[in-house]
């Protein structure tokens, strides 16, 4: 875990509940400083309370879509002089119950790309001059297996992590010899409210626990050896096995 260093800034998009709340209470163990987003202001200071204890964050409530948002989380860390990690993982289902590909209207579709492609790319544009401003700049975009494989009445939120799977293919081309990397990070079917309102009738102890997942992107980060990898939580081993 040697690339997490005290005094590290972190930015986490969608951040007051399930993998983005665990991502940044991990963060915060390894002595970071993180930023954390989400919509809702009263869920996100109640968040920001409860992680107040593992260490030094600070909550900015607000849309990723909105450009004024981003400019003011970018602004943040700005102030602390440095950004090392960036986490794009604020998501939208687009509407519930998930549609067929036969019900899907544009409204939607435009709705799924706004948060979960072009809100990403907006904030990467801003933060980039200030990721390639230390030693290491790591950029993380949260994907789903709905990205890759064909679930019926995942088109919509599928085609979105798809777009946002080559976007960052393409940005790590881009940025290939530069100081700044880039991670597409599969965190699993978590057991999360998100997931609840895609499957209701899901069966909890067959979920993972964001936390988990949180603590295998942690992993993920730390042992990343080339400028982009796409990475499964469930690939990731947590634990070292005892040599006996």
């Amino acid at each position: 875990m040697d690339w997490f260093q005290a005094g590290h800034v972190a930015v986490v998009t969608g951040a007051s509940r399930g993998l983005g709340k665990e991502l940044a209470r991990e963060l915060l163990r390894e002595g970071l400083r993180v930023i954390i987003d989400a919509r809702d202001p009263d869920s996100l200071e109640l968040t920001r309370l409860e992680l107040a204890q593992f260490g030094e964050v600070v909550a900015v409530a607000g849309d990723a879509v909105d450009p004024g948002h981003v400019h003011a989380l970018i602004a943040l860390a700005d102030r602390f002089g440095r950004l090392d990690l960036l986490v794009n993982n604020a998501s939208t289902l687009g509407k519930t119950p998930l549609p067929t590909i036969a019900q899907l209207d544009s409204r939607t579709f435009t709705s799924l790309f706004d948060v979960n492609v072009f809100a990403p790319i907006h904030l990467i544009q801003h933060a980039l001059p200030l990721l390639q401003r230390g030693e290491v700049g790591t950029i993380v975009n949260i994907t789903s297996d709905a990205g890759v494989e064909a679930y019926p009445t995942w088109g919509g939120y599928g085609a979105s992590k798809a777009a946002l799977e080559h976007v960052s293919r393409v940005l790590a081309a881009e940025l290939d010899g530069s100081s700044t990397r880039v991670l597409v990070f599969d965190p699993g079917d978590m057991n999360t409210d998100m997931h609840r309102d895609a499957i209701p009738d899901a069966d909890p102890a067959e979920l993972r626990d964001p936390a988990e997942s949180a603590r295998a992107l942690v992993r993920a980060i730390a042992q990343m050896k080339s400028h982009f990898e796409r990475v499964r939580a469930s690939g990731v081993t947590l634990s070292v096995p005892s040599v006996t």
